[in-house]
């Protein structure tokens, strides 16, 4: 059995549920025929997240392979490759730009990004994705940072390489990987020269005057905040709007705020999550999940999509129901929940609340079935989302009420 088939791409859900019934691990393969093991289940998956047995640093490996290897070291010695005490320290370095607190002063801003961004969607058919999805994320990430504006579609057109690689590509990855290092290493420079109110200046700082990381981990630093802070945020929004087109009565509920748009979110994040997989991880001793021995050093992805689906943990669990408690798994557990879960939520929340109160009758401008996914394992999301939208005046109660006026959502 392998999970790698691209067949599998348009609809895990039906492989996953078929796992899922047979046991709570299984042993496959990568690409490039490294075996793997693979979580399925809910309880087994949560407790994995958590488990300190279950290292994140490659050096733990017992076999390497392309597949394991990909980033060159320039931009690998970051938080999604490190255990304690080094995760510990970097982390602390990055989360403060993504505390609750921090998040919710960018409210405003995000407020005006998207109606920016809805002003120039009404008339014909409008890819969803380009217009509204890509670009919020994306600005909102970038002016944290302090990316320069002319530089962000070299990066989103890099990362698209790296996460949906095609085949007989590693030529085509490599190249975006130099070119992200490049610009990186360009951007930091400037921050030397030129440091202002962003994040990347103050890791730089960090780097330059308390010397509390070095520079291979601040040029990884960057590229993981800037890679990570704004994909899966593209695809919580666009697999949210899916959801919510594809459940029409949810439009209205929600416009009219009987349904939290903030609900919807959460059980998106269950029902479709834009990052299927964990970070994988290599075991530091012989472990027993379910009813499988991993041996030591042996690698472990945790399949968040299939843990999410679990009919032990969450009844009907292919229904769309944002009545549940939001149980999920999409932002991981334990000490590597991802920072950027606050901001993504609020992002998502403030794309599409707007969204459907500024287009008041909102369709698929094409039949379900002819969406096409990235052909990507790593992530959950959709090329392309062709939306029907129609201007004209809405009159619910305070539905046209600013989100940045109401409380907070951290």
């Amino acid at each position: 059995m392998t999970l790698f088939d691209h067949t599998r791409i348009a609809d895990p859900t039906t492989t996953y549920a078929r796992l899922r019934e047979a046991a709570a691990v299984h042993r496959t393969s990568t690409p490039d025929g490294q075996p793997l093991w693979v979580i399925t289940r809910y309880a087994e998956a949560r407790a994995a997240l958590a488990d300190p047995r279950l290292s994140l640093n490659k050096a733990n490996a017992r076999t390497s392979g392309e597949y394991q290897s990909s980033m060159p070291p320039e931009l690998d010695a970051h938080l999604l490759n490190m255990d304690p005490p080094d995760h510990t320290r970097l982390r602390s370095l990055v989360a403060k730009a993504f505390t609750p607190r921090r998040i919710a002063t960018l409210r405003n801003r995000i407020q005006a990004i998207t109606d920016d961004l809805l002003d120039t969607m009404a008339g014909p058919p409008t890819d969803l994705m380009a217009a509204l999805a890509v670009p919020l994320p994306m600005g909102v990430i970038c002016e944290l940072l302090g990316i320069p504006e002319k530089d962000r579609h070299d990066f989103r057109t890099w990362t698209n390489t790296l996460l949906s690689p095609s085949p007989g590509s590693a030529r085509d990855s490599r190249t975006a990987m130099r070119q992200m290092h490049q610009f990186l290493t360009g951007v930091i420079q400037d921050k030397r020269s030129h440091p202002a109110d962003d994040l990347l200046s103050a890791l730089t700082q960090a780097r330059d005057e308390r010397e509390t990381l070095s520079e291979q981990e601040l040029l990884s630093l960057a590229f993981l905040t800037l890679f990570a802070g704004y994909d899966n945020a593209v695809h919580l929004i666009g697999n949210t709007a899916l959801a919510l087109l594809l459940h029409p009565h949810l439009m209205d509920d929600v416009r009219h705020h009987t349904v939290p748009i903030r609900a919807v979110i959460e059980e998106a994040l269950r029902w479709n999550p834009p990052f299927p997989l964990g970070v994988r991880r290599f075991a530091l001793e012989d472990l027993t999940i379910g009813d499988v021995v991993v041996p030591a050093g042996g690698r472990v992805w945790i399949s968040i999509a299939s843990a999410n689906r679990d009919q032990r943990a969450f009844p009907s669990p292919d229904t769309f129901d944002p009545g549940r408690a939001p149980a999920h798994l999409a932002f991981g557990h334990g000490i590597h929940y991802c920072l950027g879960a606050p901001l993504a939520r609020l992002e998502a929340e403030f794309a599409l609340q707007s969204l459907l109160q500024r287009f008041p009758t909102l369709e698929l401008a094409v039949p379900a079935d002819e969406l096409t996914w990235w052909p990507s394992f790593h992530k959950r999301g959709l090329r392309a989302l062709p939306i029907q939208t129609h201007t004209q005046s809405l009159e619910c109660g305070n539905a046209a009420q600013p989100l940045a006026d109401r409380a907070p959502i951290c």
